[in-house]
């Protein structure tokens, strides 16, 4: 029975540390770096390098840094596009330490699982986050920056201290992250944008127009499809058009002000 609840803690601890790496590297390594140097927490061997004073004030510097970043509507999307390349490899690493020394294959294993874990929490931060910033008040961003910050230390205090009601809120988690991908995609479409322009292999953007924007999602999601020519033989109708904004609008091809603006281009006749 020991084991048996040895095992599940492990596992807590290992989707515990990465989850929460992505959404808040640095807030997940300063939280156990601290409770395990306070004696709190008995940290794996794999994760003890985390006690170290230079490690936990790199952690604290970083946490502060992205703490007023992630603030700012337009520089959080940005952090986290950059943040794609660290908060990913690093949940990883984290979670391969915390299974401590039992082989090779299950580190591995751990780090494959724990970078997926990563991923799919960075992916909904980022991808949430950038629907919310096309809100013009900034009191919804700085309430979801806030939430965050709370849920990884509530998170991994729970996974610390009751692994089986963390377990099931990280099943809870992936659902809703299933549940939220069709909706948020071009948040996360704008994040590998942001990497490829990085990295030189897509051109900048250009000057944000919602009928440049309406015009590259039509040549890429719709109006690849035959037009449909009127019963008069004509441009496509009114009705027809909207119909394809609506289809764009539902695929989040377009923002919902970009479907207004382009809807009451095609009442008014272009």
């Amino acid at each position: 029975m020991e084991e048996y609840t040895a095992l599940v803690g492990v596992i807590s601890m290992t989707m515990g540390v990465s989850w929460a790496s992505g959404i808040n590297l640095y807030a997940a390594m300063l939280m156990l770096g601290v409770a395990g140097v306070t004696g709190n927490v008995d940290l794996p061997p794999g994760l003890e390098v985390l006690e170290n004073p230079l490690v936990i004030g790199a952690a604290g510097l970083m946490y502060v840094t992205e703490f007023f970043a992630d603030k700012i509507p337009g520089v959080d999307s940005t952090w986290d596009a950059l943040h794609t390349f660290i908060r990913i490899p690093a949940g990883a690493m984290l979670a391969m330490g915390a299974v401590g020394e039992v082989g090779t294959a299950v580190e591995l294993s751990a780090a494959i699982l724990g970078g997926g874990m990563s991923a799919t929490s960075h992916a909904t931060k980022a991808g949430t986050r950038l629907a919310i910033n096309t809100s013009p008040e900034p009191f919804s961003n700085w309430g979801m920056s806030i939430s965050e910050d709370v849920a990884v230390f509530a998170g991994l205090w729970a996974a610390l201290n009751h692994p089986w009601i963390f377990i099931g809120l990280m099943i809870l988690f992936i659902a809703l992250a299933i549940w939220l991908v069709p909706k948020i995609w071009r948040g996360i479409k704008f994040i590998f944008r942001k990497i490829g322009q990085l990295l030189g292999m897509v051109d900048k953007d250009t000057p944000a127009d919602p009928a440049m924007a309406y015009a590259g999602a039509v040549s890429d999601a719709d109006f690849s499809k035959p037009r449909i020519e009127s019963s008069g033989g004509g441009s496509q109708s009114v009705t027809d058009e909207i119909a394809r904004l609506k289809k764009l609008l539902d695929d989040g091809a377009i923002s919902q002000e970009e479907f207004d603006t382009l809807k009451q281009r095609v009442i008014d006749g272009g």
